[in-house]
């Protein structure tokens, strides 16, 4: 059987140089190329970090994928670029995996558009943890008994998004099995603007960012006389990286696209 062949782009952040790693050590994967700002037409193994491990460095995505054969795109990088990344890779054949959050309702309705005009998948992950998967789910399963919610998550300090992409889509899905409620007093008022945070469908959600954290979320139920409380985090990047292999794995056998892992694992 062939080898799935990789592009990762964003290689030197803290993300992307896990997914380097990953690609590496992977049996069936083949690190094709990276995409960096930086050191363009130089091998990966001559920057700092990355000793041994071979592949050509592109910074013009385009000649990237024009000159390398690969199969996969994992992206690790900002929204905006992100976004660009992705509508790219997807043009060329080539199907991407994203790490990526802050994608909005009408980036999706166009990527979508994209790989079914192209045929291939593409996935796009607000989390790659399984156990944030499976914290979303678990969420999803108590919001029909307990409406009442809130969502705390909290993260590094140079976090660009606020909410995380993870309490986005958890609401999203809470959203999906509960009607929509105002919670709190009826004349409740902020006597400092935010200080309830964001209102979604009703719920709030509320970011925390620190140095110090890497990625972290809790979500609160409440009811009468009971607190019910689903959390998960993440203390290193590594943690994500087990999420990262199944999307490759599984988009290779795609022609849709997939937003959130929770739709792939069983």
């Amino acid at each position: 059987m062939s080898k799935v062949k990789v592009i990762v782009a964003g290689p030197r952040g803290r993300m992307g140089n896990e997914a380097v790693k990953l690609v590496h050590r992977t049996e069936g994967f083949e690190l094709a190329a990276v995409i960096d700002r930086k050191h363009n037409g130089e091998s990966l193994s001559a920057i700092e970090g990355f000793h041994g491990i071979e592949a050509p460095v592109f910074s013009d995505i385009n000649e990237c994928f024009s000159s390398v054969n690969a199969d996969v795109l994992i992206d690790l990088t900002t929204p905006e670029v992100g976004m660009f990344h992705t509508e790219t890779a997807l043009k060329h054949g080539i199907r991407p995996v994203v790490g990526t959050t802050g994608f909005t309702k009408e980036d999706l309705a166009k990527l979508d558009s994209l790989t079914k005009e192209k045929g291939i998948g593409c996935i796009i992950a607000p989390n790659f943890a399984i156990g944030a998967i499976l914290m979303m789910k678990f969420s999803q399963m108590a919001a029909k008994y307990f409406p009442d919610v809130e969502i705390i998550e909290m993260h590094h300090d140079q976090k660009l998004d606020a909410p995380s992409g993870t309490a986005s889509k958890t609401a999203d899905m809470i959203a999906a099995v509960r009607e929509t409620k105002q919670q709190g007093h009826p004349n409740e008022k902020e006597t400092i603007q935010g200080a309830r945070g964001a209102n979604v469908d009703g719920m709030h959600i509320h970011s925390v960012r620190l140095p110090g954290l890497v990625a972290h979320q809790q979500v609160l139920f409440g009811s009468d006389g009971e607190l019910l409380t689903v959390r998960h985090d993440s203390f290193n990047r590594a943690s994500f990286m087990s999420g990262v292999k199944l999307a490759v794995d599984t988009v290779m056998k795609l022609d849709v696209l997939v937003y959130g892992l929770e739709n792939i694992i069983e």
